[in-house]
């Protein structure tokens, strides 16, 4: 069964990664390594490498594989930084972030989804995610700043503390707009100036807390 997920990561890889455009070696291998199955509930495991998003329980999703590479390689993570995620999941997200970079903090409000992926990262050996429980719309600020921020689902505007929380010359990419109404931003700062890019349009889960959807 072990190696049926195998050969099934390679061809996700192949066929929704690289045969749509993603073309960062690191994010390839990361994809290629991190056991996506281990991170969905067991009764949708024999759809863990199926090109779309799959329940995780308590309304949330982990996203469709090629969402959660192309945001990833908008990151443009070289090794060394310490990275912010907002809206840990399933840990997926945070499990790949840890193949490509120093340091992840990622935070998540509900605290069994967090045990969870807690226990996944454990499990598969990762030790570079540090897992807090709180309102991910307010950053985490005993760790900032971060050269990267990513945002697992979808506020009505970028939550100004996570702009704060941004190094000099980082990235943020995060989804914008209402429920049903969506769009992938990508954010950069040099001092305190911000400028941002609309890329495409997308549907996640909204974002909880002071910041998030009402």
């Amino acid at each position: 069964m072990e190696q049926d997920f195998v050969t099934e990561r390679r061809l996700m890889v192949e066929r929704q990664l690289r045969g749509r455009g993603i073309s960062d070696r690191r994010v390839l291998d990361a994809f290629e390594t991190v056991p996506r199955h281990l991170f969905v509930p067991e009764e949708y495991r024999h759809l863990a490498y199926e090109d779309g998003p799959l329940p995780i329980g308590f309304s949330q999703t982990i996203s469709q594989p090629f969402i959660v590479a192309y945001m990833t390689q908008l990151l443009d993570l070289s090794g060394d930084e310490r990275v912010l995620e907002v809206g840990t999941g399933s840990g997926y997200q945070a499990a790949i972030l840890s193949a490509l970079t120093a340091e992840v903090h990622t935070i998540e409000l509900i605290p069994a989804l967090a045990e969870r992926a807690r226990q996944t990262l454990e499990q598969i050996g990762v030790t570079n995610v540090f897992i807090h429980i709180g309102d991910g719309s307010l950053g985490w600020e005993e760790a900032a700043p971060y050269d990267a921020i990513l945002v697992t689902a979808a506020g009505p505007r970028v939550p100004p503390p996570l702009l704060k929380q941004l190094a000099d010359g980082g990235r943020m990419v995060l989804p914008v707009g209402e429920r049903g109404a969506q769009v992938l931003e990508l954010w950069r700062r040099e001092g305190e100036k911000f400028t941002h890019e609309t890329l495409l349009p997308v549907a996640f889960v909204p974002l909880r807390g002071r910041e998030g959807l009402k």
